[in-house]
């Protein structure tokens, strides 16, 4: 019988980590219980420890344990005699199955194990995958999760030499019914599209108070022409922000020239003569700081106020969220901040008109080259 494709992908996969991300209804909590029994049964009289985990005890016992029962009663596997219902642990072809859940400090920093599986691993911390990670003897380490935060350490270990990712959806489940398809599919037209994306497609999720979505890039495409440099003043606490911005069709290439604290503006006139720039290369500064401007006037740089009004913050982001922001690869601390920049919040979780303010100094320095460059009647540049 055809299975879920995620009962192929745990059988066949060499790796330590396995990372399973999916939308709902993939099949994908299923199909590791199955593989993870097989494997036990292959394997009889091994004294393995496998050990099923979530992150509390009230989402294990209604989902990981209900399924394992399940398929052990179906198939005439369950002997009482063999469960543990003190310890949550059961005896099976000489193994032995543990379920346990993270809110239990002391379970996770315990005995070893052998095999590892985290239920809804974006549900647990770092702290929670290392503790049990380093007491995982062998492998593998199995995660699986629907991808509804935009950022969690889950991406982190994709990086791993040993990891490999999986993704699945809906469509990857034979036993579904044709009820069950079309409620999903719903969720194209008549749901939230973030819906869609997590649970429908599978897709890693963007979080609602995210302001930006963004891209990275290695080269500029042929025909790019830059807008100008953005600079944001900072010294002791908040750091100096340059960045370079080029413009191609309805996309907007941002790359990071200067992210430090400690610069004087006699330090950035040199580091801005050290980059080559041409003198009618056009910067665009926070007009609050009218005396740094002019210093670096007389340093010899083209330095221009951002042409600011009533409420430009707004204005600026308006502006650029008409266009696809794409973040040079190198440029970590403006990737970084792209990520991190949200909408505030009231007391009641509502999302409020204004961004949080913090930790938006290459922001800004985009932001006034788009309120110069790109804003209605400003240039050439702009497209309604």
């Amino acid at each position: 019988m055809t299975q879920p494709k995620t009962y192929y992908d745990v059988k066949g996969c060499k790796k330590r980590i396995q990372i399973h991300q999916g939308g709902t209804r993939s099949g994908k909590s299923f199909s590791i219980t199955q593989a993870l029994i097989e494997h036990a049964y292959k394997n009889q009289n091994a004294n393995l420890i496998i050990s099923m985990v979530r992150k509390t005890y009230p989402s294990l016992r209604s989902s990981v344990m209900r399924d394992f029962m399940e398929i052990l009663l179906k198939a005439g596997w369950y002997h009482e005699r063999y469960h543990n219902k003190t310890e949550n642990t059961y005896q099976l072809f000489g193994n032995t199955f543990e379920f346990f859940s993270c809110d239990n400090p002391l379970r996770l920093r315990g005995k070893k194990r052998d095999i590892l599986w985290l239920c809804e691993a974006n549900e647990l911390s770092y702290e929670d995958f290392f503790q049990l990670n380093i007491r995982t003897t062998t492998g593998p380490v199995i995660l699986d999760f629907n991808p509804s935060d935009e950022f969690s350490y889950i991406y982190d270990l994709l990086d791993r030499e040993d990891s490999a990712f999986f993704r699945t959806t809906y469509k990857d489940n034979p036993f579904l019914s044709k009820i069950q398809i079309e409620e999903i599919e719903r969720l194209k037209t008549n749901g939230d599209s973030n819906y869609w994306r997590v649970y429908g497609l599978g897709l890693r999720g963007i979080s609602r108070e995210t302001i930006f979505e963004t891209q990275t890039y290695k080269t500029l495409p042929e025909g790019a022409k830059r807008l100008a440099i953005g600079l944001d003043w900072g010294y002791s606490v908040d750091p100096t922000s340059i960045v370079d911005v080029y413009l191609h069709g309805q996309e907007i290439y941002i790359r990071q020239m200067l992210y430090s604290g400690g610069y004087t503006n006699d330090d950035i006139g040199r580091f801005l003569k050290e980059q080559g720039l041409e003198r009618h290369t056009e910067i665009v500064a926070d007009s609050a700081e009218p005396k740094s401007i002019e210093t670096l006037h007389r340093l010899g740089h083209n330095v221009k106020g951002a042409k600011k009004g009533p409420d430009s913050v707004r204005a600026g982001i308006d502006i650029m969220k008409r266009y696809t922001l794409k973040i040079h690869e190198s440029s970590s601390d403006v990737i970084k901040e792209f990520r991190n920049y949200k909408w505030s919040t009231d007391k009641d979780g509502r999302m409020l008109p204004k961004p949080v303010g913090m930790n938006d100094h290459s922001i800004d320095a985009v932001r006034y080259v788009c309120l110069n460059k790109l804003r209605p009647n400003s240039g050439q540049y702009f497209v309604a």
